[in-house]
């Protein structure tokens, strides 16, 4: 038996030394593992930090099992980047890899071959793809059948106490639960504490028996030197990271909560000579390919992105890791900063927090597990015998379609409802909502908030204060300084930023002006609420302007002060943002009117300016658009249901003049309102609609 032994770590340290090269040696804790699944066939949780080798440990027992006769290896990974890397690094080791994931769909029918003809040893699969009605009766139970093992990387998704909860990784407890008696199974994730690391046993039925292998290690990184810099404002962060982005080390990432955010930074960064690009959930798979391998090969400074590059994205030399504004949680910013340092010496991360990341939380917070009354709506909405697509279903519940999807596919794992092809059906099931679950979920929220405005402010060792927030297993009770941090070593940056730099980006950041892309479809099944609109929109609004969003980094914070006041006259800066905006503006005809939307919250603000507008560019002030007397204010998410409480919604005057006009609102969200307004206004005899409001929400 000790021969064995000895030969399957021998054959597995070759396979190591061909994955990560000659100089590497295979941790005690991976052989742990990799003997737990290959000899004794078992079920193990690694909760090990990033750079450790956890695919080291599958890709070399998927490898040990398949020349033992074994199926291939099941892997459920959740992002692309990931999938990339890892295909690539198992081609290292001699492993036959494929993945499956949307951005292939043109590969899948040769990967399912290849499944049946057991030429694989390994096959990654987006999770997503579980639940799809074809891959999961035609696909999953044959891999269920032949699978050599199966591995759930990332496992805190499965966790709705983790930062990136997918419900299409709870579909993979159905697929352990087909599994042949003895089949191995490998759950890994970088970030859990222990609250997650219970709900990743209780989720996956991983951890249901004394038999399970739980190795957990210590998270500290001895190459990141952590930091934070409170700045203020975003152009004054935006102003330091172009006067200093080329001291920080090597190539690396500056992340940022929002898409604009990220947009408008990689615009005002290349402005400054820097090689950047913005890296986000817009942009398109290929594209992001590309991005990644630029950076890779050190081609850019740093990509400026969203947590869209976030887990398993590999570059071991990565130099320093930026945040313009702090994520809502201490394990996901662990998550983010583990990217940096992990076969380097010394990788810097930094900080740099702003006064609007507690409304982005709050928001991010309210797109949440909606109430109970919503989802009985939705099961109500659904019968047994007709499936209905989330697009027929989106008139009958007041969600937008992307929560909407995630409430069904919950649904779907609890029994109540199944996916088939053509859409969703009821199961008849009965199904309870967990409330308590949810209330200590959004408390646990909560508090993970305030962690995050506590990291900011410790004036202790920041490596300690993260590890203890993931309940590192290494770290005891007495104090653990790193001795790398700002706090433990002393500032490493200096919040100076000279005059010149400062100017030259508050001067690019306040410029103003958004474009506002237009409506072009009515929302599908308005005919339900009574709305006699479908199909492409008659003549739709003109593409509109805002002077800015209320996640810009220039012009967001002042918007956001704007509007948190009470009611009162334009200030001059807005009049004359506005008429900058106005200037700039490549409509095709001037307009030849203004009209006011009645707003809810600030009518005379947004009057005024009309007012002001009108006299400037000696237009006809028209007034306010008012609504009707008997109109219910629009509370509703859903694009439907949107539409359908807007139309009809405004008194609209008579005898318009000729020309188009220019309709002027306080905020823009979803742009629906100005949609159906300009078409009450078009169908009263408006020869064009061009719509304008002080702030867009993003």
């Amino acid at each position: 038996m000790e021969t064995m032994s000895a030969d399957l770590k021998a054959r597995a340290q070759a396979l190591l030394s061909d994955l990560a090269g000659p100089a590497a040696k295979l941790r005690e804790d991976q052989w742990t593992a990799i003997s737990a699944l290959v000899a004794e066939r078992r079920r193990a949780l690694v909760v090990q930090k990033t750079g450790w080798g956890k695919s080291a440990v599958y890709f070399i027992a998927a490898k040990l099992l398949r020349s033992m006769g074994s199926g291939p290896t099941v892997i459920v990974s959740p992002l692309l980047a990931l999938m990339r890397n890892q295909v690539a690094a198992a081609e290292r080791a001699g492993v036959t890899a494929a993945t499956i994931n949307s951005g292939n769909i043109t590969e899948w029918d040769g990967i399912h071959s290849q499944v049946a003809a057991g030429a694989l040893d390994v096959l990654l699969v987006s999770p997503e793809r579980l639940n799809n009605p074809d891959f999961r009766d035609n696909v999953l139970p044959h891999l269920a059948n032949d699978a050599g093992m199966v591995v759930v990387d990332e496992a805190h998704c499965v966790s709705d106490w983790g930062h990136d909860f997918r419900p299409d990784y709870r579909r993979i407890r159905s697929l352990l639960g087909e599994l042949r008696p003895g089949t191995p199974v490998l759950a890994t994730t970088a970030t859990a504490n222990n609250r997650v690391v219970t709900d990743i046993a209780e989720q996956l039925g991983i951890g249901a028996d004394t038999e399970t292998l739980v190795l957990r290690g210590g998270l500290d990184r001895e190459s990141l030197h952590l930091s934070v810099l409170s700045l203020g404002p975003g152009s004054r962060r935006a102003a330091w990271l172009a006067e200093y982005l080329n001291s920080l080390p090597g190539s690396g990432i500056i992340y940022t909560l929002t898409v604009s955010a990220a947009d408008d930074l990689a615009v005002l960064l290349k402005e400054h000579g820097y090689e950047v690009a913005a890296y986000t959930g817009r942009t398109d798979a290929t594209e992001r390919e590309i991005l990644e391998k630029e950076l890779l090969e050190n081609k850019v400074k740093a990509l400026v992105a969203t947590s869209a590059l976030g887990m398993g994205f590999d570059k071991p030399d990565l130099g320093f890791v930026v945040h313009v504004g702090a994520p809502s949680s201490p394990i996901a910013y662990y998550q983010q900063v583990g990217r940096a340092g992990r076969a380097a010496d010394r990788a810097e991360v930094l900080l740099l927090p702003g006064p609007e990341d507690k409304d982005i939380w709050n928001y991010f917070a309210s797109v949440a597990f909606p109430a109970e009354g919503v989802v009985r709506t939705i099961l109500r909405a659904l019968n047994p015998g007709r499936a209905q697509s989330t697009q027929a279903l989106e008139p009958l519940v007041d969600l937008p379609r992307n929560r909407l999807e995630m409430v069904l596919k919950v649904l779907d794992v609890d029994g109540a409802v199944q996916r088939v092809k053509g859409g969703w059906i009821s199961t008849g099931e009965d199904w309870s909502y967990d409330d308590e679950r949810y209330t200590r979920l959004e408390q646990a929220r909560s508090a993970e908030q305030q962690s995050m405005v506590e990291y900011t402010a410790t004036v202790l060792c920041r490596m300690e204060f993260l590890r203890r927030q993931l309940d590192d297993p290494k770290l005891d009770a007495a104090p653990a300084p790193c001795g790398r941090c700002d706090n433990c070593s002393g500032p490493r940056f200096t919040a100076n930023i000279s005059a010149e730099m400062a100017a030259a980006t508050d001067a690019r950041l306040s410029r103003p002006g958004v474009v506002l892309t237009p409506r072009r479809q009515w929302p599908s099944g308005l005919a339900k609420l009574g709305v006699p609109l479908s199909g492409k929109i008659d003549g739709p609004a003109e593409p509109g302007r805002a002077i800015g969003r209320l996640s810009d980094l220039g012009w967001g914070q002042r918007l956001r002060s704007l509007l948190e006041q009470p009611d009162g006259p334009a200030p001059d800066t807005v009049v004359d943002a506005t008429v900058e905006v106005l200037k700039a503006w490549d409509w095709a005809q001037r307009p030849r009117a203004v009209l006011t939307l009645q707003s809810p919250t600030h009518p005379m603000l947004s009057a005024s300016l009309a007012a002001r507008v009108a006299e400037l560019g000696r237009l006809t002030n028209l007034g306010v658009l008012a609504t009707r007397p008997d109109h219910v204010s629009v509370t509703a998410h859903n694009s439907a249901y949107r539409v359908a409480g807007l139309y009809g919604a405004w008194t609209v005057p008579e005898g318009l003049p000729p020309g188009p006009i220019l309709l002027v609102d306080t905020l823009t969200d979803s742009g629906w309102t100005f949609t159906v307004a300009a078409h009450a206004l078009r169908a009263a005899g408006a020869d064009a609609v061009l719509p304008f409001a002080i702030a867009a929400v993003s």
